[in-house]
């Protein structure tokens, strides 16, 4: 029996993609620690204005191409398209290490590309995960592998620590040829799974369904809108705690950022973790039992989440703080391990990545709208207000959430019906 024929394997799948989600937004994170060791030799970047530029260009481009990236995962092999993606924004990566006091527009070109390369590596992972797990363990599978970013994202934050050490053109390099290096290790170990489109008996054929086709199906799907609504809402105060959050405990508490920062960041991974870890195995096991288990585990953390915005917003005490981020972080965790897993239950394998790809576009751009939008608020009314201000717009989609969402199974698969009449609901398939 070969390696990708034992049981245990969709769960390597799930480890192999961990460190890959980890490499993902490390090499993302590193640069927002680095800007005075990087300023010493690309002058430009000294500027907090251009640094925030190149720091927001990243996610302008990731935010526009993903879409693309979902359309292109769901048509080609995913693990080529994992593999290709690693290896690019890791190459790329690299390369930033090697930038000298010319190469300015160089290093910002090198930025935008690697949102273009780690784009294309969400929709395909997910998606691909989602197809190992079809049973009851699919939630606790995709919320493993977010922790994959949580930890990443925490790391990232030690790149001015090791910066200082070597240099920050040798840290880029070498993480980047790390990235290479793994991105080989998935050729050899990672393997396409893909669930055939179901077959016309008419013919017997595979039917064509076109990019306009799928995105029109995806669209025309009242839950679909539903599920975009709430991710992006929710996506306001994820950009935001990572963004501004160690801003509002420094204010708050009275606290420089260097103690302010940890306390923020630390707090909200741990929790973080613990809830993909609570809701990820709660949903699977609901779910057997009642087909909205996934919605209410998630419908759970929002509203853990709530209470919390306040809060941070509001509360004026190390332990009111500290509380507030926890209780947070684990609801932020409960709702993240089921993302994928809700999609899943309204739209078919095949277009699962082009659905999420579309979620993370409107995500992505909702966080940086947020976060110029917090900098606003801050200044007339004060960055609490802004938080709290938040847990309204939660409100309302933990409202639609548990009145609109109404799932018939857990896996959904359109019938052939469907696929020629992509107007059709379930119901008349």
């Amino acid at each position: 029996m070969t390696l990708h024929n034992r049981k245990f394997y969709p769960w390597m799948v799930v480890g192999l993609l961990w460190i890959v989600a980890l490499l993902n937004y490390m090499d993302r994170q590193m640069l927002s620690t680095m800007q005075v060791s990087i300023g010493h030799t690309i002058t430009p970047l000294q500027d907090p204005r251009t640094f925030g530029w190149v720091m927001s260009i990243f996610l302008w481009v990731y935010g526009i191409m993903s879409p693309f990236s979902g359309i292109i995962a769901d048509r080609l092999n995913r693990k080529w398209l994992i593999v290709g993606s690693l290896g690019v924004w890791s190459a790329v990566t690299s390369l930033m290490g090697t930038c000298g006091p010319d190469d300015y527009h160089y290093f910002v070109g090198l930025r935008a590309l690697m949102g273009v390369s780690e784009a294309l590596y969400i929709p395909a992972a997910l998606s691909l995960i989602a197809e190992y797990f079809t049973g009851g363990a699919r939630s606790l599978a995709i919320g493993i592998h977010m922790t994959g970013l949580y930890m990443g994202q925490a790391l990232g934050g030690f790149g001015a620590t090791i910066a200082d050490s070597l240099s920050w053109q040798a840290t880029f390099h070498w993480f980047g040829i790390i990235g290479i290096a793994y991105a080989l290790v998935l050729v050899v170990l990672l393997r396409e799974k893909r669930t055939p489109a179901p077959k016309v008996a008419a013919s017997n054929k595979l039917p064509s369904e076109t990019i306009l086709k799928s995105l029109g199906m995806i669209l025309a799907n009242i839950a679909f809108w539903v599920i975009l609504f709430f991710f992006a809402a929710i996506s306001l105060p994820g950009w935001a705690t990572k963004n501004w959050l160690p801003t509002l405990f420094s204010d708050s508490l009275n606290l420089d950022l260097a103690t302010a920062g940890p306390i923020a960041t630390i707090s909200i991974a741990v929790s973080s973790f613990i809830g993909v870890m609570v809701g990820g195995p709660l949903s699977d096991r609901w779910v057997k039992r009642n087909i909205r288990g996934r919605i209410y585990t998630s419908a759970i953390g929002i509203a853990m989440m709530i209470p919390a915005l306040v809060l941070m917003g509001f509360g004026h005490n190390l332990w009111a703080a500290i509380s507030a981020a926890l209780f947070f972080g684990l609801g932020y965790g409960m709702y993240d391990a089921n993302n994928m897993p809700i999609l899943c239950q309204f739209v078919p394998t095949h277009q699962r990545a082009t659905a999420y790809g579309l979620m993370n576009t409107v995500g992505v751009i909702a966080g940086a709208l947020t976060t110029m939008a917090l900098g606003a608020i801050a200044e007339s009314y004060g960055l609490g207000f802004g938080f709290a201000l938040m847990a309204g717009v939660l409100v309302v989609a933990l409202t639609l959430q548990l009145t609109m969402l109404k799932p018939t199974t857990d896996n959904m698969e359109y019938t052939p019906n469907q696929i020629q009449n992509p107007n059709l609901a379930p119901a008349d398939a």
